[in-house]
């Protein structure tokens, strides 16, 4: 069979009263409980769980019900033509985060606040995270397009604010908006891609979608450091305000028609709104906003806390510090009791955690996520100062990670392909060969190692990374329906979100903590070491071979260290999180009605 089927007839009548979809409380021989899995943990082979899917989902919500009416009137052609304008948005997507990328330490070193580079991180990435799971209700309720179209909206604003902002506070908000948005086209996508693919093909077309990563990393570095030299960093966001809607706009329209077309031949006469649009507290129930603040606000507090701490006068003994630690973390405890005991709705959906597999997959996501952030935070920074790379050449190397984990989870999605197994990737492959690219970071961190060597574990780190995520996407989507695609989806990139947002916070109380009084002990008597501390353009004013740049060079890799020794811990953790993943078979589960790749 090739990559393109049709699993059931694009002609077929309105949803059939004879098949249902597993909702959160009812099982079918296709989609076990986690109570009934649990008794075939240690089979073989999982045909338990084949999924023979050949008519619409009646127990479904509308947006999911759009969708595989949608899958059910496309032909080869409209899929082939949505994959095409998805690679599209990707390609685009790609540039503007490594041209972003290059540009931070610039932006905040324009306000005098490179050091806080972690701290603008957070907030942004918090909120972006958490904001998926009530775009996976919108998803499910609404419909894809009217997600996506409403996270674009997000992403021109955040892109306007950014090329407009001029201060750290503007731009933390910018990057809010603009991190939402983005993450959450990415997102929509990503639920598109699950609906119409068949779980074995899964990995290979979630890896087809990313793979102008590979190619974009060499246009970003040239263009980034000609908007840095030329016309500034404001028109580079300035220029994707205008490209962004251009690229996705022609799929939000391929959607519409599709549903359009759908609703015509009778497939959809059946669907009712879902939510009360009209009443506002409706609304706030049905998409749990009172939850989402306690939890965005608890963890958001604690993990400034943590990247903020040496901004304040008495340090770990500041009141400002100890307050918000401790009002973050009773904010935490409050939104675990609101969901438990109050919320009518839960944002998380509590019942698909309980089954093993979808949890340490998930768990497994924050622990690489976390080891991410921690030593990546200032990496970029660090190749530009302790080994004198150009702006063009330190974005090319911070950027390996995308072109290598682009290409590996091609090469693995074919291999889960056709093996039908998806464990054996993060377990005996990618967390091992993650965990000697980080380890041997601390062996040669230092000023004196050859760049050589930090491209080679870039290397190693990145053909690890893809068949990571690739592997953790498939364990979560193995053991659920398709109702629960976006939430689950949503739910792995929550994993993800937070622990980067505490990676993030990590690195900045490491930074905080042991950079300055690095520069202290290095640099020599005399120095500006408040003016070096806070901007990057200070830092690469002194010539290499200086005292000066020596004594920076040196603090940036006694800073380093304690992040990387850290990150190795996080990855650890995250392989002990695969162990308890069960060893599905996909090759036999379908899923999906429709014509699917």
């Amino acid at each position: 069979m090739g990559l393109f089927s049709t699993a059931t007839s694009a002609n077929k009548a309105a949803p059939a009263g004879n098949e249902s979809s597993p909702g959160p409380s009812q099982s079918s021989a296709t989609e076990k409980s986690p109570d009934s899995q649990s008794q075939q943990d240690d089979a073989p082979e999982s045909d338990q769980v084949v999924d023979q899917k050949d008519e619409f989902s009646t127990e479904a919500q509308a947006g999911v019900l759009k969708m595989e009416a949608t899958a059910a009137v496309w032909t080869k052609w409209h899929l082939i033509a949505a994959y095409g304008m998805i690679w599209l948005i990707y390609f685009v997507t790609s540039v503007q985060e490594v041209v972003i990328r290059a540009f931070v330490p610039f932006v905040t070193s324009s306000f005098g606040t490179h050091s806080l580079l972690a701290a603008t991180n957070i907030m942004s990435t918090i909120i972006a995270g958490l904001t998926k799971l009530p775009l996976a209700k919108v998803l499910d309720i609404w419909g894809r397009p009217h997600g996506m179209a409403l996270m674009l909206i997000c992403w021109v604003i955040g892109n306007i604010m950014m090329a407009a902002c001029d201060n750290i506070e503007m731009y933390a908000a910018a990057q809010v908006f603009s991190l939402v948005g983005s993450q959450g086209v990415s997102y929509c996508m990503t639920v598109f891609i699950a609906d119409t693919s068949s779980l074995k093909n899964r990995g290979l077309m979630l890896a087809f979608a990313t793979s102008p990563y590979i190619v974009t990393t060499w246009i970003g570095g040239p263009m980034s450091e000609a908007f840095i030299h030329g016309a500034g960093w404001r028109w580079g966001f300035g220029v994707f305000t205008i490209i962004v809607p251009v690229v996705i706009i022609p799929l939000i329209l391929l959607f519409l028609w599709s549903e359009r077309r759908a609703k015509n031949l009778g497939l959809l006469s059946t669907i009712k709104p879902e939510v009360n649009t009209t009443s506002f507290k409706q609304f706030i129930i049905d998409f749990d906003l009172l939850g989402i603040f306690l939890l965005a606000a608890g963890i958001a507090l604690f993990d400034l806390a943590l990247a903020t701490w040496s901004y304040q006068t008495l340090q770990w003994k500041s009141p400002m510090f100890i307050s918000m630690i401790i009002i973050g973390g009773v904010l935490v405890i409050v939104f675990v009791l609101y969901e438990a005991f109050v919320a009518p709705v839960n944002f998380i959906p509590l019942h698909l955690l309980g089954d093993r597999t979808v949890f340490f997959a998930g768990l497994m996501m924050f622990f690489v996520f976390m080891n991410s952030a921690v030593w990546g935070t200032y990496f970029t920074s660090m190749l530009m100062v302790v080994w004198n790379q150009t702006l063009t050449r330190a974005t090319y190397i911070s950027n390996i990670y995308r072109v290598g984990s682009c290409f590996s989870a091609l090469v693995i999605g074919y291999l889960i392909r056709r093996t039908g197994r998806f464990k054996w990737v993060a377990l005996y492959f990618a967390m091992p060969l993650m965990i000697l690219g980080v380890g041997l970071m601390i062996r040669y961190r230092e000023p004196d190692s050859d760049i050589g060597l930090i491209i080679m574990t870039q290397i190693f780190v990145a053909f690890a990374g893809g068949p990571l995520v690739v592997s953790a996407e498939i364990a979560m989507m193995a053991v659920i329906s398709h109702q629960h695609f976006a939430a689950t989806l949503a739910m792995l990139d929550l994993f993800g979100s937070v622990g980067y947002a505490l990676g993030s916070a990590i690195a900045g109380a490491i930074w905080t903590g042991t950079f300055l009084p690095a520069l202290r002990k290095h640099l020599p008597e005399g120095a500006n070491i408040d003016m070096i501390y806070s901007s990057i353009y200070s830092q690469l004013g002194y010539r290499v071979g200086t005292p000066i740049r020596i004594g920076i060079s040196q603090a940036y890799a006694d800073a380093q260290r304690y992040m990387l020794i850290t990150s190795v811990c996080a990855l650890a953790a995250a392989l002990g999180c695969v162990l308890f993943w069960r060893d599905l078979k996909i090759k036999n589960i379908r899923q999906l009605p429709g014509t699917v790749a």
